[in-house]
């Protein structure tokens, strides 16, 4: 199949082509050191900072959709056919500081400035969504930027000045957007895209059927989607990822549909993409999605990203697990469905070939009266990795468990069942003394590991702890299991 040797994307005003460009090349790194736009920061090279927070536009169904992303892991052959927007291309409609900018001066929402250029950025994307107008809005999509000057009562307080300043409609990005997304319609030839600098090799393939043809040529290679967690192999671990094989500009891989007993998602929907369709159908997830990494991570990471890695800390394979979910599995032109639960053999180790890759997730919809619960424990409560994660899916039969799903991370070597403390509740009544029996029978199920995040005896006593919770909630009592800030 014949290939395109360059990638193509518009940087501010202008056009950008590159043809050597590695597997591992980060855009932060193009825009600082090939571009001289040093309004970017590196601060923490993992995406948890925020300093390195830039714009980055992708051509959808509904137009063009600009999103924050975290430069410093975001790898610079994803965004072939984006429009990527860095702080110096932020202004008003007459050439000036933009409102975001301008409150941010007024309200000395700045001090060091290290972390200010990301944090603009961040409140402009909000700002185009005009949602600037609510303090919990502006806080979490601060989630991702780090401050540790000022505080962030200044920073928000210039956000809610911002919201009441301009239209959105006269923003410079927003008047010129049919033109952009011409622009990009132009470069876009629907041609595999190979790209290599000193032996690095990246490739995009032209859809779903050319990455299965991909995989079964090329053998051995990284998959990259979202590179959340692929861009600190990079920055912290400095691992030769080539070749690599870019999954996240497939828009047959972004499908999201619905049935009358399930929900799918392609493996390349992210965080973000998802989250309303979540929230729909399963509303227990709310709060817990807007706890997954901050703005940026939401934007970049997706589901079948998550999943695929392995790791035992992921925070959606115990919530899909809990919920039945099933995985899609692709190998060239045959396709395998497994249960979640098994695609996970060990640490490190999944039920994939190297040649296969996850194609979609289907997820039951839950029958009415089903209990359902999320939870996340982590040091930070906002963009941090599980010390514990946990999901629990019960349904009653006449006030006795009927069924129970009891999945956790952080536990174990991989996402894992509590098979002890599911049987331990199996056809008792719903009740204090019948969920502290499970909580015991815990202890058969796992053994965790001591950790800097967490020892193993935390780890053990919250995930009990998490269970009695649950039945706190889902039980009717006067007493509130959560107690409100």
């Amino acid at each position: 199949m014949s290939a395109r040797g360059e990638i193509r994307f518009l940087l501010n005003d202008r056009e950008v082509r590159l043809s050597s460009v590695g597997a591992g090349d980060t855009l932060l790194d193009h825009l600082r050191l090939e571009q001289r736009l040093r309004g970017t920061k590196e601060g923490c090279a993992e995406g948890d900072c925020g300093a390195c927070t830039v714009l980055v536009g992708r051509r959808t169904l509904d137009g063009l959709k600009y999103e924050t992303v975290n430069a410093c892991i975001r790898l610079l052959a994803s965004v072939d056919l984006c429009h990527v927007v860095t702080v110096e291309y932020l202004r008003d409609p007459e050439g000036g500081l933009h409102a975001v900018q301008q409150a941010m001066v007024e309200h000395h929402g700045s001090q060091c400035g290290f972390c200010t250029p990301g944090i603009v950025m961040s409140l402009y994307a909000l700002w185009m969504e005009g949602g600037c107008g609510s303090v919990g809005a502006v806080e979490t999509a601060l989630q991702g930027n780090l401050c540790r000057c000022t505080g962030y009562a200044p920073i928000v307080r210039a956000a809610l000045e911002a919201a009441g300043r301009g239209t959105v409609a006269q923003d410079p990005l927003v008047a010129e957007r049919e033109s952009v997304v011409a622009k990009l319609l132009e470069m876009d030839d629907g041609a595999r895209v190979v790209v290599s600098r000193g032996g690095s090799t990246a490739i995009l393939p032209a859809d779903a059927d050319d990455l299965a043809r991909v995989l079964l040529e090329v053998g051995n290679a990284t998959m990259v989607a979202g590179s959340t967690d692929v861009g600190l192999w990079i920055t912290k671990h400095m691992k030769d990822i080539s070749p690599a094989v870019f999954i996240g500009h497939l828009t047959d891989l972004k499908r999201i549909g619905v049935t009358d007993d399930a929900l799918f998602l392609g493996a390349g929907v992210s965080y973000s993409e998802s989250a309303a369709v979540m929230a729909a159908h399963f509303p227990h997830l709310t709060e817990f999605w807007d706890r997954i990494g901050g703005w940026q991570v939401r934007n970049m990471g997706t589901i079948g990203g998550n999943i695929a890695n392995g790791s035992p800390i992921g925070d959606t394979p115990p919530v899909l697990i809990a919920l039945g979910a099933e995985l899609m599995l692709r190998r060239g032109s045959k396709r395998r469905t497994i249960a979640l639960e098994d695609f996970f053999i060990d640490y490190g180790k999944q039920d994939r070939a190297t040649d296969e890759f996850v194609e979609s997730v289907r997820i039951p919809l839950q029958a009415p009266g089903t209990l359902n619960a999320a939870y996340k424990v982590s040091k930070r409560r906002d963009e941090d990795i599980s010390a514990v994660c946990a999901a629990f899916s019960l349904t009653l039969d006449g006030g006795s468990v009927a069924t129970a799903r009891l999945a956790f991370g952080g536990m174990a070597a991989t996402p894992k069942r509590a098979a002890a403390a599911e049987a331990a509740l199996a056809g008792r009544p719903w009740t204090e003394a019948s969920v502290r029996a499970a909580m015991a029978a815990m202890g058969e199920d796992f053994t965790p590991l001591s950790d800097w995040r967490a020892s193993a005896d935390y780890r053990s006593k919250v995930a009990a702890n998490l269970l009695l919770r649950f039945f706190f909630e889902t039980a009717g009592g006067e007493t509130p299991a959560r107690l409100s800030a």
